[in-house]
This record gives structure tokens, sequence and C-alpha cells, in this order.
């Protein structure tokens, strides 16, 4: 998301009461104005950082707020629900292209970006308001999976491909199990134990710790026979 609250691509907040998408009207042709998408949205997400609940916003009021006309609102999204999505979308952030050095390094540099954003989930009251109504519309959760989440997914699917073409990844797998072995961790912690650490370091950890289980068996270093010890032995009976 760029600049601040409520303001235009050139730094500049909409006087209250003009339009800035006044004169882009699609039915005649003319371009959406980015201006209003930006105002109209971070108008959103100034009203629920002020602790007003996304039940309390109607179209109306966000249009006021944005300092747009409502029209303008209703020719972008057809009802609240729906600019929620692209204000979920908004607090996203791309995944980084992998460099295609290290398929090692790009997994790792994935699994990061998975635990910032869990991390960030966590720390933002305003992420987590907009995730949890949009999870509650199952069409736009849905469309959000087909769109970003699917998106990120082909990243990883990519690295493991390459990995696969150079040897350094089994072929003898499903790749979409492959692709959940990596990612599973950082979301288990994330989502479902949500008390859970995300440390440092939690992504190389992860990605070292599976990568030696999926290599090819010639690929594998040999590892010594497991000795149990005493203590070992304490802990398991």
């Amino acid at each position: 998301m760029t600049g601040t609250a409520g303001t235009d691509a050139a730094g500049t907040r909409p006087a209250a009461g003009t339009d800035p998408a006044a004169g882009t009207d699609p039915r005649r042709g003319r371009p959406r104005s980015p201006a209003a998408d930006t105002a109209i949205i971070e108008a959103v997400l100034r009203m629920i950082e002020d602790g007003l609940s996304i039940g309390e916003l109607s179209m109306e009021r966000i249009a006021r707020e944005a300092g747009v006309g409502k029209a303008t609102v209703y020719r972008r999204w057809p009802g609240k629900s729906a600019l929620m999505l692209d204000v979920m979308r908004s607090l996203d952030t791309d995944i980084p292209p992998p460099a295609g050095i290290s398929v090692r390094d790009d997994l790792v540099g994935i699994i990061e970006f998975l635990r910032i954003r869990g991390l960030a989930k966590r720390n933002s009251a305003l992420l987590r308001t907009v995730v949890t109504h949009v999870k509650a519309q199952p069409a736009l959760w849905r469309e959000y999976h087909e769109t970003v989440v699917q998106a990120r997914r082909e990243v990883l699917l990519s690295v493991l491909r390459r990995g696969m073409e150079r040897g350094e990844v089994r072929t003898d797998r499903d790749i979409d199990l492959l692709a959940d072995l990596f990612v599973g961790p950082v979301l288990s912690r994330a989502l479902l134990h949500e008390w859970a650490d995300l440390p440092e370091g939690l992504a190389e950890e992860i990605v070292d710790t599976v990568l030696d289980g999926v290599r090819p068996a010639v690929n594998r270093p040999p590892t010594a026979p497991h000795r149990a010890t005493s203590s070992s032995k304490r802990h398991i009976t």
C-alpha cells in the first residue's frame, strides 16, 4: 500500500466533497481512477484503525470518508464484502520472486515470507479484523485463495519443479504433497497453534529438515545408525 491514509497518488488528500474519480465513468470508455481506488480502500483502513467495526461501515459512510461520490464506490464494488476483499489484498505483500540460483535458498525465502506473514497477522488487529470478515464469506474466501494464495503456491511449485529437474528433489512423489511438507509446519504454527513461536531461523530449519527427506536417495548423505541413550529411553517410556 503506498502513500498515507486518504491520499492520492501525488500524496494529496482529496478535499471534502470532491470526487477523485470524476470524469472516469467506465460506461463512457474512460479509465478507472487509481486515485479513487486508493482513497476508498485507505478510508476503510483508517476507519477500522480508528475502532469502527466492519458492521458499522456502510458504503455511504465509506464514500463520505474517502471524499468520493457513492456512485464511485458502487461502480467499483457491488457491495461491502467485495470491497473488503480488495482491502485485504491491499494489506498483502507480493512474495519476492525466487532468485533461481539455489533451490534451497529459494525455498527458505518462500517459507520466511510465510513466517513474517504469520507474525503480521498475529500483531495486526487491522489485518485480523479484515481476514475474519473475508473468511466468513465463503465465496470471497474462495476467490482470495484462487488468486492470492494460489499465486504464492505456484511460486513454490515452480521452485520444486526446478529442484526435480536438477536432481535435488525426488520425482517419485506428488509435487503438491511435497509443497505441503514445506509450508505445513509454518502454517500450522501460524493458524492452528497461534501460541507457538515463529522464531527467526525457523524457515531454514524447516527447509533443511524437509530437504533431507525429499532428496533422491543417491544424493542423500549417509546417516549414522540411531542409538537410543538412557535419557531417550526414559523419555519414550
